[in-house]
C-alpha cells in the first residue's frame, strides 16, 4: 500500500527509521510542514541544527511555511490525491500537521495509522479533567484504523482508551543502532583523551546525565543522590545538555559535589556516541518521560542504565538486576542506594553493559518494519 506519512518537521530519531522502512519495501511518501532549517529550541535555550542529514534516502516533500490546520489539510489532501495514497500515517494528534493527517484520512476515506507516545502517567489534572480526557480520546481513537505502539506503556494507553488489541501493533521507538554502536567503538581508542579534555580524572567511574536541563528531566535529584553517597564511593558526574536550569544546577553541584561534576553543554548527534562510550553508568532521573530514546542510544555503547519509574521505556529496556535499576522518581536516597553497587563493582558494570547491548539489539528498526507491515496487512484486509 502507498503510505503517506505526515510530520511537522524532520526529527533526528525519525529519519533513520524512515530510510530503513523505505529500503525494506514500504512505499512511503513523507510530507513535512517545514524543512530542515535551523530552529530555536526553547528547552535547550539555543538555536539548533542537527548535524546528521534528515531528509536524504527517502521520498519527501515540504508543504511550505507552517500555517493553520485548514491550510495544511488542504495541501496535504491535494498531495494525497495526486500521489494516490492508500493509507495515511499521523504522528499523534496534537500539532496542526498531525490533525491535518487525520482530516485527510477522513475526507478521502483512507485507513489511518496513528503512532503517538502517550502513556497513562502523562494524563494530568483532577478526576473530572482525566475523565474528559478519556472520553474525548476514546472517541477520537475509534477513528484510527491501527495504533502503532512505541512501547509497553504506550500500548497500555491505547487499550485503556478502548482500542481493541487487534488494532494495536508494536512499532517500537528505536534508534539507529548500527550508527551508535559503530561510532561508540570508533571513539574507544580516544577515550582517555576525551576524559582529560573534560577534566575527568582517570580511573574514577563516570556517571552520565544527558538531556535538557529543565524541570521534568530532574538532574537535581541525581546531584543530590551523589551528594548522599559516602566517602568510599568515588565517582564523577558528567552533565551533557543545556537549558534554563543550568545556572541553578551548577550552583547545586558546587554546594553538594565540589570538584566532582563537569558540565559539557549541548552536544550534537555525532558527538554523543563518544560520550556514551566514556561513561560507566547512565542515569535518567526524569519525573515524566513518555519514552526516553537517549536510553536506547547509550545502551548501544554497552552501558548500564538507571531510570526513574516515570521513564516510559523502562519496562521494555531496563531490567533491574540485569542491565540496570529502577528507582522512584524524585527520591534521591533511593537513587543513591541503587547507584552505589554499580560504582563500587566494575564487574557488575561490565555484565550489565553486555546485557544492555543484547537487549537493544532486539529493539530495532527491524521490529518497526515488521510492525508497519503487519498494520498495513490488517488495514488492507479491512
Amino acid at each position: 500500500m502507498k503510505l503517506l506519512y505526515a510530520l511537522p518537521h524532520p526529527v533526528q530519531y525519525q529519519s533513520p527509521m524512515i530510510r530503513y522502512l523505505a529500503s525494506g519495501g514500504v512505499e512511503l511518501s513523507v510530507i513535512y510542514a517545514r524543512g530542515e532549517e535551523r530552529f530555536f529550541d526553547p528547552e535547550f535555550n539555543r538555536e539548533l541544527a542537527w548535524d546528521r542529514p534528515l531528509m536524504e534516502g527517502y521520498d519527501s516533500q515540504v508543504l511550505g511555511p507552517p500555517e493553520d490546520r485548514p491550510a495544511l489539510s488542504r495541501r496535504l489532501e491535494l498531495h494525497a490525491r495526486e500521489w494516490g495514497a492508500e493509507a495515511v500515517w499521523a504522528h499523534g494528534w496534537s500539532q496542526p500537521m498531525d490533525l491535518a493527517a487525520w482530516d485527510t484520512a477522513r475526507r478521502l476515506r483512507l485507513p489511518l495509522l496513528v503512532r503517538g507516545d502517550s502513556t497513562l502517567d502523562g494524563v494530568r489534572g483532577g478526576r473530572l479533567r482525566r475523565l474528559a480526557h478519556r472520553c474525548f480520546h476514546t472517541w477520537r481513537l475509534r477513528r484510527a484504523s491501527a495504533c502503532l505502539a512505541v512501547g509497553t506503556q504506550n500500548a497500555a494507553f491505547y487499550r485503556a482508551y478502548g482500542v481493541p488489541e487487534a488494532r494495536v501493533f508494536p512499532v517500537p521507538y528505536a534508534v539507529d543502532n548500527a550508527f551508535f554502536q559503530n561510532r561508540s567503538k570508533e571513539a574507544r581508542p580516544a577515550r582517555e583523551n576525551l576524559r582529560r579534555s573534560l577534566g575527568l580524572e582517570s580511573g574514577l567511574p563516570v556517571i552520565l546525565f544527558c538531556g535538557k536541563l529543565i524541570g521534568k528531566k530532574d538532574a537535581a535529584t541525581l546531584i543530590r543522590a551523589m551528594g548522599l553517597l559516602t566517602a568510599d564511593v568515588q565517582a564523577r558526574l558528567l552533565v551533557v545538555g543545556d537549558g534554563e536550569l543550568r545556572p541553578a544546577l551548577e550552583k547545586l553541584t558546587d554546594e553538594l559535589l565540589p570538584g566532582r561534576a563537569r558540565f559539557a553543554g549541548f552536544k550534537n548527534q555525532s558527538e554523543l556516541p563518544a560520550l556514551y562510550d566514556l561513561c560507566d553508568v547512565f542515569v535518567i532521573p526524569s519525573t515524566y518521560e513518555p519514552f526516553g530514546l537517549v536510553v536506547n542510544e547509550v545502551m548501544n555503547a554497552g552501558r548500564p542504565v538507571i531510570a526513574s519509574d516515570r521513564v516510559g521505556c523502562w519496562p521494555d529496556l531496563v531490567r533491574p538486576g540485569v542491565n540496570g535499576a529502577v528507582f522512584p522518581a524524585g527520591d534521591a536516597r533511593a537513587l543513591a542506594e541503587v547507584l552505589r553497587p554499580f560504582l563500587l563493582d566494575a564487574s557488575l558494570r561490565e555484565s550489565a553493559g553486555r546485557a544492555s547491548l543484547e537487549i537493544i539489539n532486539r529493539w530495532s528498526f527491524e521490529e518497526d518494519l515488521a510492525g508497519i507491515q503487519a498494520a498495513l496487512e490488517f488495514v488492507r484486509g479491512r
